[in-house]
């Protein structure tokens, strides 16, 4: 089973080990299914969604729901948690103009998204297509925070929490200056992350109706006993 690497504090590497709110989640889910041992792999982004599409890989965590797109993920679990997919941009784009209507108000901009995400809304990947509005990605949060910091894209877009959880880390680490200051410019939409299973080569996988039926019961369990709400009260993000 395949995780993004590069999107804390959902997903990534810690001393060499997944980690992270998904990791720590599914991590419970599965010790409630004993009939299962399943190992976790933190790869980039793409990569994941590639071995999705042909088929070396059971499962993807965590996608959103977009069932007009990625036609080789299906079906997907349960839904996980709730997402904030926010738009930041720099206190000198922000100051310049208005940017009060996503995405209208950010024709013109380059926007720093990471590598083959499909967030933003069906009017934005428009304007895209249309050569209104640029977009330049980046493999995870940290490369499309420094573009944004080094001035190289004039706004990213992400879930809220992950910006500002790798906005703080930088900082800390002292990669960034503790003065720098970016605009929390728009709030896109509310997204579920998701376990995405892959359609392709089914006859590798013939324990998948079972595993996901099992791990849809568990989650719903997980969830009513408070265990996912203690996890995310770990981080700081409960609602």
């Amino acid at each position: 089973m395949y995780g993004d690497s590069g999107y804390p504090p959902y997903s990534y590497s810690q001393n060499g080990q997944p980690a992270g709110i998904y990791v720590e989640i599914l991590k419970a889910v599965f010790d409630t299914m004993p009939d299962y041992q399943v190992q976790i792999q933190l790869v980039p982004w793409k990569r994941g969604l590639k071995m999705l599409e042909v088929g070396e890989g059971f499962a993807l965590f965590p996608p959103y729901l977009y069932p007009d797109q990625r036609l080789y993920i299906s079906p997907y679990s349960k839904p996980i948690i709730k997402e904030e997919v926010a738009v930041f941009c720099s206190s000198e784009v922000a100051n310049k103009q208005e940017l009060s209507s996503w995405p209208k108000s950010y024709f013109g901009l380059t926007i720093g998204i990471n590598e083959s995400f499909s967030l933003g809304g069906r009017e934005f990947w428009q304007a895209v297509k249309k050569g209104q509005i640029q977009i330049k990605e980046a493999q995870g949060n940290r490369d499309n925070i420094l573009n944004l910091h080094n001035d190289k894209v004039d706004c990213y877009i992400n879930d809220r929490i992950s910006i500002l959880w790798e906005i703080k880390q930088l900082i800390q680490e002292g990669t960034l200056p503790t003065d720098w200051k970016v605009i929390e410019s728009a709030s896109v939409s509310s997204e579920q992350g998701y376990l995405g299973f892959t359609n392709v080569t089914p006859e590798r996988y013939p324990y998948k109706d079972d595993f996901i039926s099992k791990f849809n019961f568990n989650l719903e369990k997980l969830k009513q006993d408070g265990t996912l709400e203690s996890i995310l009260n770990h981080y700081n993000l409960s609602d």
